[in-house]
């Protein structure tokens, strides 16, 4: 492990997108830091795995970002890999018809630029649609001081105190706010629902586009190790760590399963339970960032992934809206003819019980309904992924609790994680955030990022 000129040792304790946020930012201010990770791999919760059955690579979940995550793009740019991002300026929604909606953004200064777009969605009646506008008028007149009054309140609350329908809800607000937040409109805070709307649908035109990765999530993360070798620092994998040693309030050391490595300063990026594991109990009541850690809860994910023998769809993707399966995602067509199509279940507690074979025959009927293929062709294989930790529950009882970097009483611990004081909901925008964050309250200097800024007519409107 190499030091910086002042001889300061830092450690980073996970290798997810906040621990290499934070080790590669560290790297670029003079420092050499080490960043254990217990996995085999980088890239936490947002990874690949080798599946044993097919012989494949397969992500764990499917995970996009928007023109509004600027911090992951920038993360993107430092690896070298933003060209692994494909964009889709258009969004395909399935009604409950079975017909599909194909909405895009019109060249037009935000807002208008979705003016037509929700004016044509069959998705909603006329009366619905124009529920929706006047709501999201209210959200640009509001502006983000507005937001903050919600703070106390769920996004739920706010959706029915604005007059809109169960229907509306079901089909609309939440077939968005579950898929952005892994958890339904009545769970998540009103803060972070209304920035979902704000930033990527209201604020500007590029805001709202998706970005795809088209390789194996751990992909993104290789050159990681390049970087920091370069800079004197270093990765270790399979490094698990047990515990952060103090000195009195001072981080000391951390110990691993093989060695006690010292320390002049830790980065923890762990999730918030297994951050409280690290520390002594007795010294929980000396820094007020991790005297809730123990209130925080979690929310599942399902990824499916479904080889078919045949193509069943030529659309990139899919939100299937107001349904328990919320996305498809088009991996596309091996050589032999056989398509890849993943299944996305966002806050899914109802299913996290069920057997593979079970969720695989929820999918698929999901699936058939939107593409009568899906009823015909062979299905090769299935493999379900569960993640029954997916994201830290953003609900209003937590925002209070959710720490910022430090240092605090504890000194020379820093923290980090999507969990933590980001001003986003459980995104890898978050957790590319804190580790930004982190770094910055060790180096001093700026964090360097940088909200995309709201147009200028929705600015005049009241968005700012």
């Amino acid at each position: 492990m190499g030091s910086n000129l002042n001889g300061e040792r830092i450690i980073v304790i996970g290798g997810g997108l906040a621990g290499i946020a934070a080790a590669l930012r560290l790297a670029d201010a003079g420092h050499a830091p080490l960043l254990l990770e217990a996995r085999g791999g980088l890239g936490g919760r947002a990874t690949s795995l080798d599946d044993p059955r097919t012989g494949t690579v397969l992500d764990n979940c499917q995970h996009v970002l928007m023109g509004c995550c600027t911090a992951l793009q920038t993360l993107y740019q430092r690896l070298g890999v933003q060209d692994c991002v494909e964009w889709h300026d258009e969004l395909h929604w399935l009604r409950e018809d079975g017909g599909i909606d194909s909405l895009r953004a019109d060249p037009l200064p935000a807002p208008l630029h979705q003016t037509r777009s929700l004016v044509r969605m069959k998705l909603l009646d006329v009366r619905s649609r124009r529920d929706v506008a006047r709501l999201m008028w209210r959200m640009i007149r509001m502006g983000h001081r507005g937001r903050r009054a919600w703070r106390d309140r769920s996004f739920g609350d706010f959706l029915r105190e604005h007059g809109q329908s169960h229907h509306v809800i079901r089909v609309f607000w939440d077939t968005v706010i579950t898929s952005a937040c892994n958890l339904p409109s009545d769970r998540i805070a009103a803060l972070h629902g209304l920035q979902v709307f704000q930033e990527a649908f209201l604020s500007g035109r590029t805001a709202g586009a998706m970005g795809v990765p088209n390789v194996p999530l751990r992909d993104l993360y290789e050159p990681a190790q390049r970087i920091l070798d370069g800079a004197g620092g270093e990765i270790r994998l399979g490094a698990a760590v047990r515990a952060i040693e103090f000195d009195g309030q001072d981080a000391v050391a951390v110990a691993t399963g093989r060695d006690v490595l010292r320390t002049t300063r830790v980065v923890s990026t762990v999730p918030p339970d297994a951050l409280g594991r690290l520390i002594p109990p007795s010294l929980h009541d000396v820094d007020e960032r991790i005297r809730g850690l123990d209130r925080f809860r979690f929310s599942p994910i399902i990824g499916v992934h479904l080889r078919f023998h045949g193509t069943v769809t030529a659309l990139p993707h899919l939100i299937l809206a107001g349904r328990p399966v919320h996305w498809m995602f088009n991996k596309g067509t091996d050589p032999s003819g056989r398509q890849h199509l993943h299944a996305v279940i966002s806050a899914a507690d109802a299913w996290m019980d069920r057997s593979e074979d079970q969720i695989v025959d929820g999918v698929l009927a999901e699936f058939a309904r939107a593409f009568p293929e899906a009823a015909r062709e062979r299905l090769v294989d299935a493999r379900v992924i569960k993640e029954r930790r997916g994201t830290f529950a953003a609900t209003v009882d937590v925002e209070p609790l959710r720490p910022g970097p430090g240092p605090g009483g504890l000194r020379g611990l820093y923290l980090a994680g999507d969990w933590c004081d980001t001003g986003w909901p459980a995104t890898m925008e978050g957790a590319v955030r804190s580790g930004l964050a982190a770094a910055a309250a060790i180096t001093g200097e700026p964090t360097g990022i940088r909200d995309l800024p709201a147009g200028r007519l929705v600015s005049l409107l009241g968005l700012r």
